[in-house]
């Protein structure tokens, strides 16, 4: 089994070499990077050509360019990777070993800033997820191809929603070793802020808020 790894980006020329770098010896190894840019006007996607397999234009939202992703990928496993989010060592085998039993799964996550709170949060995030069975996109959601459901196109919370389609399949591989994954979203918006957000945005989705109304609240 190899790996089809999917980052969607949209304006990461600030990350888009590092991650890709960074998994440069998992394509040495057979496994396939693909980059799904929508539109960017930062230079991503020509910073990206030369370090990935491919680049594929795809219309804006993260789902859409995921499942844009997916589509173009030939190898039997997806992950889904933020441009933001490292790895960890060994991750591809750990990914083959976990979809050996599980169609579906994640990492455990850590928040890497100096904001000891964030330590925190990566922890109750992947409490949370142990608990529901419910992945975020954080957490380097991994997939086989032939149990994929598509993630749903829709505005915000595609992780969620994600999440809910493939228990339908099988419960996750909940992975503990760690992906890292970057401070900046929570500390751009102010931690304790952010934290309140998020939990709002996922108490009025479980309410039935419409994505579109949840992803305007979302903006900065």
């Amino acid at each position: 089994m190899k790996l089809s790894v999917v980052i969607p980006t949209l304006n990461e020329a600030m990350h888009i070499q590092a991650v890709l770098q960074a998994l440069a010896p998992l394509r040495r190894r057979g496994h396939e990077v693909i980059v799904a840019d929508a539109g960017s006007v930062d230079g991503t996607a020509q910073l990206a050509a030369g370090l990935c397999d491919r680049v594929v234009a795809s219309a804006r939202g993260r789902a859409v360019q995921m499942n844009t992703g997916a589509r173009h990928a030939s190898q039997d496993a997806l992950l889904f990777l933020h441009a933001d989010t490292r790895l960890p060592p060994d991750a591809a085998r750990l990914v083959i070993d976990a979809l050996q039993r599980h169609p579906w799964g994640r990492f455990d996550v850590e928040i890497e800033s100096r904001r000891r709170l964030l330590k925190l949060v990566g922890w109750a995030m992947n409490l949370r997820s142990r608990l529901s069975g419910i992945a975020t996109g954080d957490q380097a959601i991994f997939v086989r191809r032939d149990a994929f459901a598509g993630f749903p196109e829709i505005a915000l919370m595609e992780d969620v929603a994600f999440s809910r389609l493939m228990k339908a399949r099988g419960a996750p591989a909940c992975l503990r070793e760690r992906v890292t994954t970057s401070g900046r979203r929570w500390e751009a918006r102010g931690v304790l802020r952010t934290i309140v957000l998020m939990w709002r945005l996922r108490l009025l989705y479980c309410l039935g808020v419409r994505p579109d109304r949840l992803a305007r609240l979302y903006e900065p």
